[in-house]
């Protein structure tokens, strides 16, 4: 019964993966999609970088997903699987949400959340059409549209703080080998003219 528990979370979390990639791909990216529920916030997301739609939305989200989840999912397989899938993807949904939040407000800490903003801001800044996963390339790589990034060029608006060196327009030199911003060369001619 344990294990059926174990495996039921588990499977939980790599759904929300899939949801996660699938959301953004098709809901978030997919003009013959449009216009839904997601893509309003996500295009005011692409557009600003650091606006999210509300917390207060996501937790709506989120409890109505548990919602439908958990009768189904006891009736279908028993309590203990039935809850634990629906808590492995409620989980991995919140990891998500916090994940993708700190990659665009805060530093790295880890060579994992540095691969999480190159791979996220490929997207972003370089080809909005691959790498639409935020916490695994899983599903990029199952669907072909994982790119490897090269150095992100960043638009000056929409650089992150955390990015760029305090009281000065460039990139921190610990992020310099992986982030460029547009136009940094020219403004910087400018500045010293």
């Amino acid at each position: 019964m344990m294990w059926s528990g174990v495996l039921a979370f588990f499977l939980g979390g790599l759904t929300w993966t899939l949801l996660e990639y699938a959301i953004h791909r098709w809901l978030g990216h997919d003009a013959r999609l449009r216009p839904n529920v997601f893509e309003s916030e996500h295009t005011q997301h692409h557009a600003a970088g650091d606006y999210f739609a509300p917390t207060g939305k996501k937790v709506v989200v989120a409890v109505a997903m548990l919602g439908v989840l958990v009768v189904p999912g006891w009736w279908l397989v028993g309590m203990v699987p039935g809850v634990a899938f629906a808590a492995g993807l409620a989980g991995c949904y919140g990891y998500y949400e916090w994940v993708h939040r700190r990659a665009h407000t805060h530093a790295p800490l880890t060579a994992y959340g540095r691969w999480v903003r190159k791979h996220h801001f490929s997207h972003h800044f370089g080809d909005p059409r691959v790498n639409f996963g935020v916490t695994s390339p899983l599903w990029d790589i199952v669907f072909g549209t994982r790119r490897a990034a090269g150095v992100i060029v960043i638009p000056r608006r929409l650089v992150m703080p955390w990015l760029v060196e305090p009281g000065a327009h460039q990139i921190r030199s610990d992020f310099s080998a992986d982030y460029a911003i547009r136009g940094a060369a020219a403004a910087a001619r400018q500045e010293a003219a």
